[in-house]
């Protein structure tokens, strides 16, 4: 609204320096900035509302270090949420479709998250949401990202089409089985995430590392000069995807303030999927999804450390009559924690993997 605004004044009185607003530099840093703020300032009271009415559920399964957390408020998420919104409101163009299918996504997958978190706190159902209704969101948002990019003309240029990391003149068309390809991108990386979220600022602090790559990549496929010469899809319209991004990773950070060991608050489900959406839809729509195992791989590893952890047993199990774990405890910081190692020392050598396959991703675009 605030860019309308501006670009209002501009073009009726062209005032010096209101040219600025048209920079997609100025919004990333002025939606930065914006979220940031909102979420320190909110959050003080926020958190004060949401001890005295929601409190987090501790798991019968958790490791003993995590009795200390019984006290911590949950739905933080909607701290996130709302100084995202807040944000991309008031410095992107919000009628751009690239904009209101990440926030569409953001919203959508926050209030599925929302909704287990009040049935766990607040109506005491143990494990909140049946898997089946989240699997259900998942695939419904999926098949409206999938089905709008479709058919929508803004994004028939490359629609099934999506570039492959490492391959410089090589682009891969899923054909008919684009919307199914959405549909699982959004359902795993959601999941991702939350599976993730198990540690003060593991998740928070690896999704602005992964959403900060994608709002890199989302300003250089914006720009017709950089994608040409990086060999990246030019997507027109994806700069303002860079302004979401930063909005997205400034608000994580905000978040970290109050987050960090020892946390004061937890994102909760409504937080951590509505971040794994985001960064599902982003990567969809800038075509840099086939990166998301390398940019976002601590999630991948989360991930397939449950996965093995469930396939193991269940194989010995059958082989032997008890089943047998590869690791102490799944997802993979919990074998961590039960290895003795501390919760901060978990957390940041995550941000630091994070941080390498950050570079690695931005690696790829030379390696083309």
């Amino acid at each position: 609204m605030l860019y309308y605004l501006l670009k209002y004044i501009k073009d009726l009185f062209a005032p010096p320096g209101f040219g600025v607003i048209e920079y997609v530099t100025f919004r990333m840093s002025a939606a930065a900035i914006t979220a940031l703020l909102i979420t320190l300032f909110v959050g003080p009271r926020f958190i004060s509302y949401l001890r005295a009415r929601f409190i987090e559920p501790i798991k019968e399964e958790a490791p003993p270090e995590h009795r200390k957390k019984k006290s911590l408020p949950t739905m933080g998420g909607l701290l996130i949420i709302f100084a995202i919104e807040i944000s991309v409101l008031l410095w992107s163009k919000f009628t751009d479709p690239h904009v209101w299918l990440v926030m569409l996504a953001v919203i959508w997958m926050g209030g599925i998250g929302f909704i287990d978190d009040y049935s766990k706190v607040v109506l005491k159902i143990k494990g909140g949401l049946s898997p089946r209704y989240k699997l259900a969101g998942q695939v419904a948002l999926g098949l409206i990202v999938g089905l709008y990019t479709w058919f929508n003309p803004s994004f028939s240029v490359l629609r099934s089409e999506t570039a492959l990391p490492f391959f410089k003149h090589f682009v891969f068309d899923y054909g008919y089985f684009y919307i199914p390809m959405v549909i699982f991108i959004i359902t795993a990386v959601s999941n991702a995430v939350n599976l993730t979220d198990g540690l003060d600022g593991l998740a928070s602090g690896v999704s602005a590392i992964v959403v900060f790559g994608l709002g890199g990549f989302s300003y250089l496929a914006g720009n017709a000069v950089y994608a040409t010469y990086l060999n990246i899809p030019f997507i027109s319209g994806s700069g303002e995807i860079a302004v979401v991004c930063m909005a997205i990773v400034m608000a994580c950070v905000g978040f970290l303030w109050f987050n960090t060991n020892p946390a004061e608050i937890i994102m909760g489900d409504t937080g951590s999927l509505a971040l794994g959406s985001a960064i599902a839809v982003i990567a969809l729509l800038i075509k840099q999804e086939l990166l998301l195992p390398v940019l976002a791989g601590v999630f991948l590893l989360e991930t397939l450390s449950v996965s093995l952890q469930v396939l193991y047993f269940k194989y010995t199990k059958m082989r032997t009559g008890q089943g047998k774990r590869i690791f102490l405890m799944a997802p993979l910081h919990h074998h961590f924690q039960l290895k003795g190692w501390p919760e901060q020392k978990i957390v940041i050598r995550f941000w630091i993997l994070a941080i390498l396959l950050l570079l690695a991703s931005l690696m790829t675009l030379k390696l083309r």
